[in-house]
């Protein structure tokens, strides 16, 4: 993304090159499933490239190297060689003459029994503070199948020397390369400079790193083998696939790599200012439906309501008309959640969302305490600015006007730890339970959405429409919002705690019941604080000033 955001700032273009300079390494397939995720990133190159289509410049100039007394073959074992660069030690091949070194490397190229045992090393140092500058292989011999150049080569590159050979010739200004290959910078640049080709600007920056979060493929590879996860585009995953399935923007996603930018620090972040990233471009957009969890739902019976169940046409987002209209079913038998009864008292006014109020006059109880059926009379010409609660329900289904059985996922962190230390054993910080369900009821309105579109159930959350499980019921993935309660790890609770999307409804019930009970007929979402200084009216200051007397701001 920084590097597409830079090449259209300067009016420059953006190369994407596959370095294809391992033949076991390499498929088809990864190039492909590459351009797909950058896609899904809205990341397009002006320019396709492979390393392979550098393969006889990129022999010639080794040639050259070796002709100039700057490279040499050597056939050291490998442990061996590693040992030698560790301690300082030269090969006992670095002074050979040209001759010999251009007769071995003809040798590895036709990949022969004699010619897989040797390599070519670029001559730089043989004791280097920096170890990456102690003699880096060059040119290694590999007899297998290429997928681009089939059997024409048996010697390829190191990506140590094709980046800057390849990196100069196409004409990349600059290269934005992660700080880990700080030691090799030096030896980028005296690639170039060996073989006077034009200089590249190195730009480097740190790895982006997450609380929570591993991003090494050979961990996610495990928890794939070990079926702890679907596959790579599982949305507990940090893959592209992974985090556009949970629901994370593009936009959102440009906006925090553009705040961040090519940084040099090395941080773990929190996920939090993404997600609320995140919230804010999609709240405006997000049409708003009702879903009502099965467990423990409630009958309510409305007196006062219609005789028979009426359709109104209302907007989908009061905020935005453009989203939309949705039809919603107004009928004298309605359905809401168990946590919302169990919370009415008797005779309390409260507010049936997008109807108008309704007073609580009977609410049945079984013998566990668990609420099975509500009685209220409609009050219209109530103060819904008044009430406490707000709450969602659907109409009961009739044949004509049915709910949809659906699917709410939420997810936990995949490690309990938020960063994993090198000695950490992995299978020990892997959370119990990470995925959790919750059946709903959902309105008729959900019928018309397509795979990807992300919606709001109201107090519920964010959620992004993930299609239709094996036996064709909707699934709907939670979409965190940036907030403590949907972001917080659940490691080491037990099955039944409440999914993020509760605990921050919960939060906000809370926060309700904190409103001051004043007639001042304000909507706020303040929550309030107890005085900092106690009861002032009780409080005296038997002090004579010349200051001029002002009334206390919390007396009415």
């Amino acid at each position: 993304m920084l590097n597409q955001y830079f090449a259209k700032m300067y009016k420059g273009k953006l190369i994407i090159r596959f370095d294809d300079t391992n033949p076991t390494k390499e498929r088809t397939e990864f190039e492909e499933t590459i351009l797909e995720d950058l896609s899904l990133l809205d990341v397009h190159g002006d320019i396709l490239t492979h390393t392979s289509d550098y393969f006889d410049k990129l022999y010639e100039l080794a040639l050259q190297l070796i002709k100039e007394g700057k490279a040499y073959a050597d056939d050291t074992e490998q442990a061996q060689m590693r040992d030698e660069r560790f301690k300082g030690i030269a090969s006992k091949h670095r002074d050979d003459g040209v001759e010999d070194n251009l007769k071995h490397f003809a040798e590895m190229k036709t990949g022969s029994e004699e010619g897989v045992r040797w390599c070519v090393r670029a001559k730089m140092s043989v004791d280097n503070p920096n170890k990456a500058l102690r003699d880096p292989v060059i040119y290694r011999c590999n007899l297998l199948h290429h997928h681009r150049t089939g059997d024409k080569w048996k010697v390829y590159p190191t990506y140590d020397f094709a980046c800057p050979v390849v990196d100069s010739i196409e004409g990349v200004t600059h290269a934005l390369r992660t700080n880990e290959y700080r030691d090799r910078n030096p030896q980028y640049y005296w690639m170039i400079e060996a073989l006077g080709l034009r200089p590249v600007h190195i730009w480097d920056f740190s790895r982006l790193n997450f609380i929570y979060t591993l991003l090494s493929k050979r961990k996610l590879h495990w928890f794939v083998d070990s079926g702890l996860v679907r596959g790579w585009d599982d949305p507990r995953f940090p893959t592209v696939r992974g985090i556009r399935r949970r629901g994370l923007t593009v936009e959102a996603l440009r906006q925090f790599m553009l705040a961040q930018g090519p940084s040099q620090a090395i941080v773990s972040l929190e996920w939090d200012t993404l997600w609320t990233l995140n919230k804010k471009i999609i709240d405006p957009i997000a049409p708003r439906f009702w879903a009502i969890e099965k467990e423990g739902i409630v009958p309510v019976k409305v007196n006062g309501g219609p005789t028979t169940p009426e359709v109104k046409t209302l907007p989908k987002h009061k905020k935005n008309p453009d989203v939309g209209e949705k039809k919603t079913v107004f009928a004298s038998q309605l359905l809401i959640e168990q946590e919302d009864a169990l919370s009415f008292e008797d005779q309390e006014e409260v507010t049936l969302m997008d109807w108008g109020n309704a007073i609580v006059r009977k609410k049945n109880l079984d013998d566990s305490g668990k609420v099975i059926s509500i009685e209220v009379d409609l009050h219209l010409e109530g103060d819904f600015r008044k009430t406490k609660k707000k709450i969602t329900w659907l109409a009961a289904p009739t044949p004509e006007h049915p709910l949809i059985d659906a699917t709410l996922l939420d997810y936990d962190y995949l490690i309990t730890k938020k960063k994993l230390e090198e000695n950490d054993e992995l299978k020990d910080f892997v959370t119990p339970e990470t995925e959790f369900r919750e059946e709903v009821y959902a309105d008729a309105n959900i019928v018309d959405l397509k795979k990807g579109d992300i919606i709001q159930f109201e107090r519920k959350g964010y959620y992004i429409f993930d299609g239709k499980s094996q036996d064709g019921k909707p699934e709907f993935i939670h979409i965190p919002d940036g907030r403590a309660a949907s972001i917080a790890s659940k490691a080491g609770s037990t099955a039944d705690t409440p999914t993020p999307a509760r605990q921050a409804r919960a939060e906000a019930k809370k926060l309700e019941s904190m409103k001051p009970t004043s007639d001042t007929p304000v909507d706020t979402k303040m929550y309030q604080i107890p005085q900092v200084y106690g009861d002032l009216k009780s409080v005296e200051t038997p002090v004579e000033t010349k200051m001029y007397k002002t009334n206390n701001i919390y007396d009415s």
